[in-house]
């Protein structure tokens, strides 16, 4: 009940957004267009956000046929976790990456990168796919695909209206200054949005994800392999859409300085340490 508190807040703060920023547009009747806007991509991203981010990352379906080793794995851990058996793809990429995806856990869906099933072992790769279905368990995967989509509008939105300007009911042109700041600060806004809820959302996926595969430090060695291999191998895709990094086990960026500020999830360190202190005590 609480992430779909949490998901309606998210979608609440998002409209708010885009009718502000539709405001310096095009004054109320860019505020009611916006609001239409917002509106529809709600229920956008709450049906077919999944599959757009999907197709976003040339993701392929996997089955026991075609991914054997993989698809068992995920099978066993479902099970585990007494989840229903979610999609599994990959996604032929060199970065060491996963996550999960869906509106609940019965339309959920879990994909790797060719390169973490290279560079992780099996008891490794355990760990990280646990992670992820405890993210379907704990019912993150809607909040955090539809903060995906919406954050990448909520920018395309934001350059629209530093490009354009702002505009009366008259139809007159507006404080400039307004709409750069409006430009400037909502993708901001936005990533402080995705950040608030991440960094929780990351540690209960840790703790949850250790208790699935009842091997804590399994999943603590895949986030410290997973950190070293990231940091010299590119992901074009994941740069190229900023907004989807909330998902992944990893910060795929390679951004630093300021970027770091926004960062959607807490540092490998600090996870690591924690889930050697759940191996340590035997709290699993």
């Amino acid at each position: 009940m609480f992430n779909w508190v949490k998901t309606a807040m998210l979608m609440a703060a998002i409209t708010a957004l885009f009718v502000v920023i539709g405001g310096v547009i095009g004054g109320s009747k860019g505020m009611m267009l916006a609001l239409i806007i917002a509106l529809g991509m709600n229920f956008f991203s709450y049906w077919f956000s999944d599959k757009l981010v999907l197709r976003m990352y040339n993701a392929q379906e996997v089955d026991e046929t075609t991914a054997p080793q993989f698809y068992r794995m995920v099978r066993e851990l479902a099970a585990r976790a007494q989840l229903p058996m979610p999609r599994v793809y990959l996604i032929n990429e060199d970065a060491p990456n996963a996550f999960a995806t869906g509106r609940n856990p019965e339309h959920a869906a879990v994909a790797a990168t060719t390169g973490i099933l290279r560079v992780l072992s099996d008891r490794e790769m355990r760990g990280v796919m646990a992670h992820e279905l405890a993210h379907v368990k704990h019912r993150d995967i809607l909040i955090s695909t539809i903060s995906a989509t919406m954050a990448g509008a909520i920018s395309a939105l934001a350059n629209f209206a530093m490009f354009f300007g702002g505009r009366d009911d008259e139809g007159r042109p507006s404080n400039p200054i307004a709409s750069i700041l409006v430009a400037i600060l909502a993708p901001i806004a936005g990533a402080l949005i995705q950040m608030a809820i991440s960094r929780a959302r990351e540690f209960e996926a840790d703790r949850g994800g250790a208790e699935i595969s009842g091997d804590p430090q399994a999943l603590a060695s895949a986030l410290e392999k997973i950190h070293a291999y990231a940091t010299g191998v590119p992901f074009p895709t994941a740069e190229a859409n900023p907004a989807t990094a909330q998902m992944m086990i990893m910060n795929p960026l390679s951004g630093g300085g300021i970027a770091n500020l926004f960062s959607t999830h807490p540092a490998t360190e600090e996870r690591v340490a924690r889930l050697m202190e759940m191996a340590r005590t035997g709290r699993i």
